[in-house]
C-alpha cells in the first residue's frame, strides 16, 4: 500500500502496489482509502486532482457528515454506506463515531474507557463490523462497486481512515489473495498517519491530564482490533469467502470481477 502525499486529506492510501500469492500485485490507483474529505482541496492538491476518483464512499455516520460533509473530487459521485448505523441505535455510541469528543475530556475518557476497556471496545466494534446489518451492508456497497470497472477509481474513507476503514482494506485484499502477514502489516501501517494527524488533540489530551496510553488505544489500531474481526468470521463463517458471499451476500461473480480488475 502507498501513501498519496495530499495535502488537504489525512490517512491516503493507495491499495495498490500491495502485494498478493503467486507474485502477483494490487493494481495502482483503481481502490484507494482515506480519513474524511471535508477539506478536500483538488485545486489545491494535485496528488489527489491526477488520481481521476469517481466514486467515493463515506463509511461516517449521520452525526459525523453533519459536522463535518465530504468535498468530493469534481465529477465524483458521492455513496454512503453507514457502518455503524446499527451500533448508534444502542445505549454506547461507539468511539470510533466520537473520537474528537473523548479526546477532548480526559476525565470522561478515563471514565468509560480506562483499565483496558478501550480494547475491548474496540475489539466489540470490530466484530460488529462482521455480524451488524448496516455493517455488511456497508460493506456490500463496497465490493459492489469496487468491481464494477464503470465506478472508476474508488476512495472509501470514514473519519481517521482506521477502522471502518481498515476493515474494508482487510477484506478487499484477502479476496485478492494478500497472505496473513501482510494484511496485518498493511492494517497496522496507517498509524503513523494517524498519530500525525491527531497530534495536536493527543498533546492537549495529555496535558489536560489524559493517560497516553488511552489516547493512543483510541487514536491507533493495534493487532487486537482487527483479529478479533478476522476470528469472527472465522468462527461464523468459516472462511472470508463465505463471509463476503453469505453474511455480505456479494456473488462469486462479483468477487471474481473484482480480483480480474484488481490484480497484476
Amino acid at each position: 500500500m502507498t501513501a498519496v502525499p495530499s495535502t488537504t486529506v489525512a490517512n491516503f492510501r493507495d491499495l495498490g502496489g500491495t502485494p498478493l500469492s503467486g507474485g502477483r500485485t494490487v493494481r495502482p490507483g483503481l481502490v484507494l482509502r482515506s480519513g474524511q474529505l471535508d477539506r478536500l482541496d483538488p485545486g489545491a492538491d494535485p496528488a489527489v486532482a491526477s488520481l481521476g476518483i469517481r466514486t467515493v464512499i463515506d463509511f461516517r455516520t449521520a452525526m459525523e457528515r453533519t459536522a463535518h460533509p465530504d468535498r468530493v473530487p469534481d465529477g465524483a459521485r458521492l455513496l454512503v454506506g453507514d457502518v455503524l448505523a446499527d451500533k448508534m441505535g444502542t445505549d454506547t455510541v461507539p468511539a470510533a463515531a466520537q473520537l474528537k469528543d473523548l479526546l477532548s475530556d480526559p476525565a470522561v475518557a478515563e471514565e468509560h474507557l480506562g483499565g483496558g476497556r478501550a480494547a475491548a471496545m474496540f475489539a466489540d466494534i470490530y466484530r460488529s463490523f462482521v455480524l451488524s446489518g448496516s455493517a455488511q451492508a456497508a460493506y456490500r456497497l463496497l465490493l459492489t462497486e469496487v468491481a464494477d470497472p464503470d465506478s472508476g477509481p474508488v476512495l472509501f474513507h470514514c473519519t481517521a481512515g482506521k477502522d471502518r476503514t481498515g476493515w474494508a482494506a482487510t477484506v478487499i485484499l484477502s479476496l485478492l489473495g494478500a497472505d496473513d502477514e501482510t494484511l496485518m502489516a498493511e492494517y497496522l501501517s496507517v498509524n503513523p498517519a494517524v498519530r500525525q494527524a491527531f497530534a495536536p488533540m493527543i498533546e492537549g489530551f495529555t496535558a489536560a491530564g489524559g493517560d497516553p496510553e488511552l489516547a493512543l488505544a483510541l487514536i491507533g489500531v493495534f493487532p487486537s482490533y482487527l483479529e478479533a474481526a478476522l476470528e469472527e468470521v472465522s468462527t461464523r463463517y468459516g472462511s472470508m469467502e463465505k463471509y463476503v458471499r453469505e453474511g455480505l451476500g456479494v456473488s462469486d461473480e462479483t468477487v471474481e470481477a473484482l480480483r480480474a480488475r484488481l490484480t497484476a
